[in-house]
């Protein structure tokens, strides 16, 4: 591992998941988790609030698909409210109850059938995420990045945020060679450090410096 990938993994190479308290592994309530908070970074909010939005949520009852859809849209709003995700709360909040609900009627509740599904393709996972509320584009690529720590078959998953950060960083933007800096099992680290470059040009100063 070179000199700015440690010194990166070391400054930022925590994951969105483990900064919601997520213990990402190859579970219903976790993987449900992860989807939960894919949907809420997909608004143009902070990841700070977002994150500290999922904890709120899954503090109400929200950390599995039927608990989601048992807590009552108001309940949903004042998660969000406490949490200041505001200007979204309302409509995030409707979308996350439709959200549990697909999962429960798509899935059985488990996330666990989706590799089924689509056959472990990753462009195929793309699109299938995308059909639940609140996940767009970015949100599929957001749980893809973190869900690769569990799924082998999504790495590397690089999206163009991380790969943005790559490129500031004078690493490679190609996402195959870019993973062979890592392990495997810090692929989904290495993904999440890069997000935070590209979005943080003040760390990325920071780090070329280093």
């Amino acid at each position: 591992m070179d000199k700015t990938t440690k010194t990166l993994l070391s400054e930022a190479g925590h994951t969105y998941a483990e900064d919601a308290g997520i213990t990402l592994k190859d579970q219903p309530a976790a993987l449900f988790k992860l989807l939960v908070l894919a949907n809420l970074l997909s608004t143009r909010i902070s990841a700070d609030i977002a994150v500290a939005a999922a904890h709120e949520l899954f503090e109400a009852g929200g950390g599995t698909p039927r608990g989601l859809a048992r807590l009552g849209w108001q309940e949903r709003v004042d998660a969000l409210g406490r949490a200041h995700y505001v200007r979204y709360d309302e409509s995030t909040a409707t979308r996350l109850g439709d959200m549990a609900e697909k999962v429960m009627e798509d899935y059985g509740g488990d996330l666990r059938r989706l590799p089924q599904e689509v056959g472990r393709d990753a462009g195929r996972a793309r699109e299938a995420l995308q059909e639940f509320p609140g996940i767009g584009p970015v949100g599929a690529d957001i749980f893809c990045r973190e869900a690769q720590a569990v799924w082998p078959w999504l790495r590397p998953a690089f999206d163009a945020v991380a790969l943005k950060g790559a490129d500031r960083l004078g690493l490679p933007t190609d996402p195959k060679r870019l993973a062979e800096l890592v392990s495997d099992r810090e692929l989904a680290r290495l993904a999440s450090a890069l997000v935070r470059v590209a979005k943080d040009k003040k760390l990325a100063d920071r780090l070329v410096g280093a």
